[in-house]
């Protein structure tokens, strides 16, 4: 396993992530996004990635994320799931912004579960935020500076 970090202006990868959120998106149906959208967003946020290096540099998981700390895409491979690394790119956002920030589908339980049992905390409900007309959840991390160091510690640092 490797951790990688895309700078803004970089596409390294994404034909690679693309692939695995619309994987995701088929198996979850949540909702269907342009390509050009994707590597748009992708291209102008740090994206941290970890990578399979046994499987050809496999994309286990990544999160596309904006100058300010808000998570645009998180997404985990089926076969990595439970081994902790979407808990580890939370956790890389973390330790480089003050605030982390995100939206979820409120009938998106799984996501809600897993933000939840990180600290993320609902701040409001935001009806037909999605081009499908769904609602969504706008979460930020708990301030809880231990919760933090408990995310670092993921990191081993």
């Amino acid at each position: 396993m490797e951790r990688r970090e895309v700078s803004p202006g970089h596409d390294d990868y994404v034909g690679e992530a693309w692939d695995l959120k619309e994987h995701i998106r088929h198996d979850d149906g949540v909702l269907r996004q342009r390509r050009g959208f994707f590597e748009d967003a992708y291209r102008r946020s740090t994206v941290y990635l970890y990578l399979d290096r046994s499987r050809e540099d496999r994309v286990i998981g990544f999160a596309a994320v904006r100058r300010d700390g808000y998570i645009l895409f998180l997404a985990v491979n089926d076969d990595y799931r439970d081994q902790g690394f979407g808990k580890r790119l939370v956790a890389n956002v973390a330790e480089e912004h003050a605030t982390v920030t995100c939206h979820a589908r409120t009938t998106n339980r799984e996501a809600l579960r897993f933000y939840k049992h990180l600290g993320f905390e609902v701040k409001r409900r935001i009806d037909s935020y999605y081009e499908d007309g769904g609602d969504a959840y706008y979460l930020t991390l708990g301030e809880d500076a231990g919760f933090r160091e408990r995310l670092a510690g993921l990191l081993g640092r």
